[in-house]
């Protein structure tokens, strides 16, 4: 899911995206939100019933993506990857840690199942944004709009010659060609949407 639609670019706009820009729009937003993704480790749309698999540090397992609206389950993984069952008694902080201090298994552990160490546990929760934050929807609107109405697909393009004419055709830095790209200034508006120092391990996601 792109963090922002053809919609928010014709806002910014004030007009209505012509054809050649509608045809190239879509592609420059899945870019401009996959290079946001990446920058921020985030998923920041919303998403219900992820799982993923964290070792702790001490008794506290941390979540990466935020923001948590919610946690379903957590279950302690075996050393060969079977799930012994879900634990009781753990509890979640409202925000994205959980304390397995009171922790312990709602049932006996299965025969034979060789667990839990290592110490790791698959926790399903839900997390993100809905709908997108507005600063971020900014963001990704101004990557694209650089390079939709950018006069020149030639990256660094300053000026362009046609027989005895010569014209400028950006200050500045020059064009940014076909390319969606991210700026200092787009990185520090995203700053606040990246990952936590936190000591917990991620095993695997899914």
């Amino acid at each position: 899911m792109n963090l922002a639609t053809e919609e928010d670019l014709a806002a910014r706009l004030g007009r209505e995206l012509t054809d050649e820009e509608a045809a190239r729009a879509g592609a420059m937003l899945a870019d401009a939100s996959a290079l946001v993704r990446d920058f921020t480790r985030q998923e920041l749309t919303a998403v219900t019933g992820d799982t993923i698999v964290l070792r702790p540090v001490g008794v506290l397992l941390r979540l990466p993506q935020r923001p948590v609206t919610a946690v379903t389950s957590v279950s302690a993984v075996g050393t060969d990857g079977s799930t012994a069952g879900a634990l009781e008694g753990w509890v979640w902080d409202g925000r994205d840690k959980i304390s397995l201090a009171c922790a312990g298994p709602s049932g006996p552990w299965p025969l034979g199942w060789r667990g839990p160490g290592p110490d790791t546990y698959r926790v399903v929760y839900d997390h993100g944004y809905a709908p997108v934050p507005p600063g971020v929807v900014a963001v990704v609107c101004a990557m694209v709009l650089r390079t939709l109405l950018s006069p020149s697909l030639t990256a660094g393009m300053v000026a362009e010659r046609i027989g005895s004419y010569n014209y400028q055709l950006q200050q500045g830095g020059g064009a940014p060609g076909a390319t969606v790209v991210m700026t200092a200034a787009d990185e520090k508006a995203l700053a606040r949407y990246g990952p936590r120092r936190a000591g917990t391990i991620q095993v695997e996601a899914g």
